[in-house]
């Protein structure tokens, strides 16, 4: 309670470390999938049936197109595991400015929101705890306002409900 005894709000402790692993799994599974699809279209492209009827017919070269894109998403997501195995659980206090590794709880009125800020895969979800968390990086927009602030600190949002933003916790 607060001194006009109204209840006092007190942030949630969340499991960084389970965090992490969740994004990992993730991570992961979408991984999978995209080995799957380009799996499909490199046998799409390759497959006899795929061989051009005539000059006009793309078939082939089109499912070729779409194996090589699949491809070159599956090295990213490969890239953004590696980047977050790699990452230290680092915990932060509220003197600590928010940087990569941070767990951010922002409070718009009486809403709040999750964001990890990591390396990359930005867009990414999670569910810990009951809590929604999105990765978001360092430069995204919500990541741009972040870096360098601290606990307790406020941000004017510039996109979405373009409203004050208050920091509750960064751990």
């Amino acid at each position: 309670m607060d001194s006009a005894g109204r209840a006092r709000y007190v942030p949630a402790r969340v499991n960084k470390a389970a965090v992490l692993k969740k994004i990992v799994e993730r991570l992961t599974a979408d991984l999978e999938v995209y080995f799957k699809a380009a799996r499909a279209a490199h046998f799409e492209a390759t497959h006899e049936q795929s061989k051009a009827e005539n000059k006009y017919d793309t078939r082939g070269l089109e499912a070729s197109y779409l194996a090589r894109g699949q491809s070159k998403q599956a090295a990213e997501l490969e890239q953004s595991l590696e980047q977050y195995r790699a990452l230290p659980v680092r915990e932060f206090t509220a003197e600590t400015p928010v940087d990569i590794g941070a767990l951010v709880e922002l409070a718009v009125g009486r809403d709040r929101s999750w964001y990890f800020l990591g390396p990359r895969a930005g867009g990414t979800e999670v569910t810990h705890g009951g809590h929604e968390i999105t990765v978001i990086t360092p430069q995204s927009p919500i990541g741009q306002l972040l870096v360098g602030r601290r606990q307790g600190e406020s941000v004017r949002l510039t996109f979405g409900p373009k409203a004050e933003a208050k920091l509750v916790s960064v751990s």
